[in-house]
Parts: structure tokens; C-alpha cells; sequence
């Protein structure tokens, strides 16, 4: 079985997931999330690990402590295939695990990408979770990895817009246009020390963003009907070839390292 639903207690909002991927987030019968097919992004949702950001600069290379691995554009994660591995009315984990130095095709190669396969030197395994209550939905990762393996995490969730350019963000003291975001093009706009967003629309519901773990966001659109808000550990896009040390968290001895995202519609 590829896709489930879940829905809320009061049953007032219902959750798709295909393959792992949130496809649906329907509330008070408004849908939130960007429909694949729609103009923008060929997906709804995904995540990005153990790198966030470019590597082509790099010749696809990342250094870790056990020398180099292949990785492209947000990591390998994506090139592989969730399990559900626990079903609920109102919640579903799915897994990935992955045996270091496993050799997986590259989807982008050869269109997008000079590189076929791609592979990671640490063993780990990644969980994501999701949860419907009846004000929001919880999504939580959870990673179990080899001591001192580095690594990178991103939520790259994509919201359906009115295709009006209308739309606001807000976060902190500041509030700036979806059109700010446009200007920046494919580099995507940066949101420092901010664990608390929302997105403002003059029509439907608008969206709070709360996380946990991951301490900064990046917002990425190139067109007005869809954003993707994507809660980042670190911000890639530095300007320099190589994906710095700095940029990763450390994975510790027999310790889960948890992230938590809720997304909750706010009546407008």
C-alpha cells in the first residue's frame, strides 16, 4: 500500500500521504498543501538529508571523517523509498534505512546532474511521523545514526497560494512580501534564529509554523501559486564550494536526535 489517510478526532481535517510524501492537508475543507501536477514544483513535500544545498561546485563531493561521499543537490534520502511501519486513524511513521556506503541512483543524472550514483559512509536510520490533531498536524523526524556522523536536516514542505501574489510572511518583528521571496530566485530566501513563522493570505486560512530542533528557515518559490517554508538546521547557500563543517550537527553515541514541525491553519 503506497497511500494512507488519516484523519483528525473531530474529523474535520484529513491527511494524504503517498509514499511517504504529504500529497494532502485538508482543513475545514480547505486544501493547504501544493498539489503535484500544479505549476511550481513537481512535488508536495520532501526532506533534505544529510546535506541541505548545492555540491556541484564541489564535484558533488562532501568531506566527513571517513573521507568523501557523493552527494547531490539536499542529499540522498530522496533517492530512497519510505516503509510504513506503524498505522493509526490519526497517525503514521514511516522509515528509511540506509547501510553506509550503499550506491544509489541519482534521479537527476544525466538531465540535471553529471553524477549517476550517490552514497553516504555512516549507517542510519530516519523516521518521519505524522500526527493529526484537530487544530494541526505534527510532523516529527527522528534520526538514529553512527556516533559522529555529520549531517544536515530540512523539511521542504510546499503550501498552496492564490497565484495572486497577495500573500505575506511574518516572522519575528518582520513581515515581507511573497515577491521578495520571487526576486531571490532559485538561491532561497534566508530566515535566521527564527523557530515560529506564518504565512498571511487574504484568502483562506493562513499558516503558523512552530519547530523544534531545527532553529532557522528558508522560504523558496518561482512562482505565485505555491511557497515552500522549509525549517533548515543550517542555511548552504554560503558562497563556497565546499558544504563547511560549521553547517552540520554531530550525531552522539546511542542518542536519537528528534525534530518536530506543526503546522497549524489559523482562521482568517
Amino acid at each position: 500500500m503506497d497511500q494512507y489517510v488519516i484523519t483528525s478526532p473531530d474529523k474535520e481535517s484529513t491527511v494524504v500521504a503517498d509514499l511517504g510524501e504529504l500529497v494532502s492537508y485538508s482543513h475545514l475543507g480547505e486544501e493547504l498543501i501544493h498539489q503535484k501536477g500544479d505549476r511550481g514544483w513537481r512535488n508536495s513535500d520532501t526532506e533534505m538529508f544529510p546535506v541541505i544545498g548545492p555540491t556541484a561546485d564541489n564535484n558533488f563531493k562532501v568531506i566527513t571523517s571517513r573521507g568523501y561521499a557523493l552527494q547531490d543537490q539536499h542529499g540522498l534520502l530522496r533517492e530512497m523509498s519510505y516503509q510504513a511501519v506503524d498505522v493509526r486513524e490519526d497517525g503514521i511513521t514511516f522509515e528509511k534505512i540506509y547501510e553506509k556506503g550503499t550506491h544509489l541512483k541519482n534521479s537527476k543524472y544525466p538531465e540535471k546532474s553529471s553524477v549517476d550514483y550517490v552514497f553516504w559512509p555512516f549507517d542510519f536510520t530516519f523516521r518521519k511521523k505524522f500526527k493529526l490533531t484537530d487544530e494541526a498536524l505534527i510532523v516529527s523526524f527522528e534520526i538514529e545514526a553512527e556516533e559522529d556522523m555529520p549531517y544536515m536536516l530540512g523539511y521542504h514542505p510546499a503550501f498552496r497560494l492564490s497565484g495572486e501574489n497577495s500573500e505575506f510572511i511574518e516572522y519575528g518583528k518582520d513581515r515581507i512580501r511573497l515577491q521578495e521571496v520571487l526576486d531571490v530566485g532559485s538561491v532561497a530566501y534566508q530566515v535566521k534564529n527564527e523557530d515560529q513563522i506564518r504565512l498571511i493570505k487574504q484568502k483562506g486560512q493562513h499558516i503558523d509554523i512552530k519547530t523544534k530542533g531545527f532553529g532557522n528557515f528558508m522560504l523558496w518559490t518561482e512562482v505565485p501559486n505555491m511557497l515552500c517554508i522549509e525549517p533548515i538546521t543550517a542555511y548552504p547557500y554560503t558562497g563556497q564550494k565546499e558544504l563547511g563543517k560549521e553547517l552540520f550537527l554531530i550525531a552522539e553515541k546511542e542518542k536519537e536526535a528528534r525534530f518536530e514541525v506543526v503546522i497549524k491553519p489559523i482562521k482568517n
